[in-house]
């Protein structure tokens, strides 16, 4: 309310009143100042009436909002239900212009603004969980995979008709590979290397795969971050300078690392080592709101070496957050941008980094906790420091590895979701590859089969507290139910 109108309402109701009104309105308006002034995630969590206020005058300046407004053209963001005008807060024209995902459009200039906000606060987030060197990130409505889908094709464009191949450290999870061939391009498997109960990152087989390809076949290097135990997080830094001085890509799979400070500092690490083209990482994995958006994110070069004025030779990479943006066919939804702006002003700095540490000292306690299960079992926990979020017990004294696999059945029938038991045997075809031991990320992986469990963003105490209960009781069903089997053998 304007100062007339409030003159105004002064005649009809006591001015005090109408006074601490606007005071009211105006520590809202401030909060805004700050936000487009500031460009960050703010200090404090904005409460969700300051939150709704916002996003109703974002949205009254989009055109289809206009009073009187009449659209001729062919998408005016008409919504036929008020339900679904509701739950989108009245934004109906998504982000982007046909040729440019990240252009600003002009029927709608308060969805734009809330996408340039949505950007900024993002990559302020990545930042504040512990990518110091981030540059820019930009958020899109297309969750991990296909987002790495359009990087790679992007990549490849800049890379020549001759780069075809991905050198990528395995690891089994559907996605990470589907990604490279539905972006038309040959997967190259470089297997783990054991380290303890660990698998680790052999980067001299990665070297020697680029080596036997030729640098110019090569697209990039497929890296990753978080993943379920054993497998430990790549080690991107040493990837980064090999990439430089190879003279190929390198892109980063960091799908729910963002909340582990190992990841992130180790993105940093490999920022400042070498080559990092683009990072990307999921938007519900890492910031609790719902499947659907991923950040892509690129980092600050390194400096060049003394007596330089640029770049060692090959490890510079094109501008992949302008390529993809540009390679992006037609407009996208906003739906996802709009969750992950309306979950960062709730949280606020404080809020989000309150969940990354206690998500840490719960982390703690989850391993505390299962390995007090797996010694009264006669089992152990593998011994995985590299890996910040999942966690594996040995599964050694329930019989065939094979038959393993129905412990977390009954463990999902017990409404236990998120924890797997990876058996280590079989051959499992992905992508047209073929794979022994699809789950355990090596052909034969020495320790197992094994359960993992996670403690990602979110988690509580309470939660470990009940899943470790109803551990226990399945796995004495599981045993009884096997005891059983034997005895009618017999």
């Amino acid at each position: 309310m304007n100062a007339a109108n409030a003159a105004l309402a002064a005649q009809l109701v006591d001015a005090a009143y109408v006074d601490q009104a606007v005071q009211a309105r105006r520590s809202t308006e401030q909060k805004l100042k700050e936000l487009l002034s500031q460009r960050k995630i703010p200090e404090a969590g904005w409460d969700e009436a300051a939150i709704q206020l916002l996003l109703r005058e974002l949205a009254h300046m989009d055109s289809n909002n206009f009073p009187g407004n009449c659209g001729v053209g062919e998408r005016e963001a008409r919504v036929y239900s008020p339900l679904v005008a509701a739950r989108n807060f009245h934004f109906g024209h998504g982000i982007g212009r046909s040729g440019d995902v990240a252009a600003v459009q002009p029927k709608a200039a308060g969805s734009s603004l809330m996408v340039k906000l949505t950007n900024y606060m993002a990559c302020d987030a990545l930042r504040l969980a512990g990518w110091s060197n981030v540059k820019e990130a930009m958020v899109l409505p297309t969750a991990t995979g296909l987002t790495l889908t359009l990087v790679l094709l992007a990549l490849k464009a800049a890379r020549g008709a001759a780069a075809t191949h991905v050198v990528w450290p395995r690891i089994d999870q559907k996605t990470c590979l589907k990604c490279i061939v539905t972006a038309g391009l040959i997967p190259v498997v470089v297997p783990q290397r054991l380290d303890g109960d660990e698998l680790r990152t052999d980067v001299e087989a990665v070297a020697a795969t680029i080596e036997r390809l030729g640098a110019d076949s090569v697209v990039c290097v497929l890296s990753t971050t978080s993943c379920f135990a054993p497998r430990a997080q790549d080690s991107v830094e040493e990837l980064a300078r090999l990439a430089s001085s190879a003279g190929v890509g390198h892109v980063v799979n960091n799908a729910y690392g963002v909340q582990t400070r190992k990841c992130m500092g180790a993105l940093a690490g490999a920022c400042s080592a070498g080559r990092v083209d683009a990072v990307v990482q999921s938007t519900d994995k890492n910031f609790m709101v719902p499947v659907g958006g991923a950040i892509m994110a690129v980092g600050k070069p390194p400096k060049p070496p003394k007596g330089t004025r640029g770049p060692a030779a090959g490890g510079k990479g094109p501008n992949l957050l302008e390529a993809v943006s540009k390679l992006y066919p037609g407009r996208a939804s906003n739906a996802p941008l709009l969750d992950l702006f309306i979950t960062l002003l709730g949280m606020g700095r404080g809020g989000f980094s309150g969940l990354l540490e206690s998500r840490t000292e719960v982390m703690a306690y989850l391993r505390e906790e299962l390995g007090k299960v797996a010694e009264a079992e006669g089992e152990r926990v593998l011994a995985t420091k590299h890996n910040d979020i999942s966690i594996a017990m040995t599964l050694s004294t329930f019989g065939e590895a094979a038959g393993t696999s129905a412990l977390g059945a009954m463990l999902y029938s017990r409404n236990v979701s998120g924890a797997r038991v990876c058996t280590g045997v079989g051959r499992k075809t992905v992508a047209g590859i073929e794979f022994e031991g699809y789950g355990a990320h090596a052909d034969a992986y020495a320790h197992g089969p094994y359960l993992t469990a996670a403690a990602a963003i979110g988690i509580t105490r309470l939660g470990v507290e009940q899943f470790v209960v109803r551990l226990r009781n399945t796995i004495a069903d599981f045993r009884k139910q096997a005891a059983a089997a034997a005895t009618e053998e017999q």
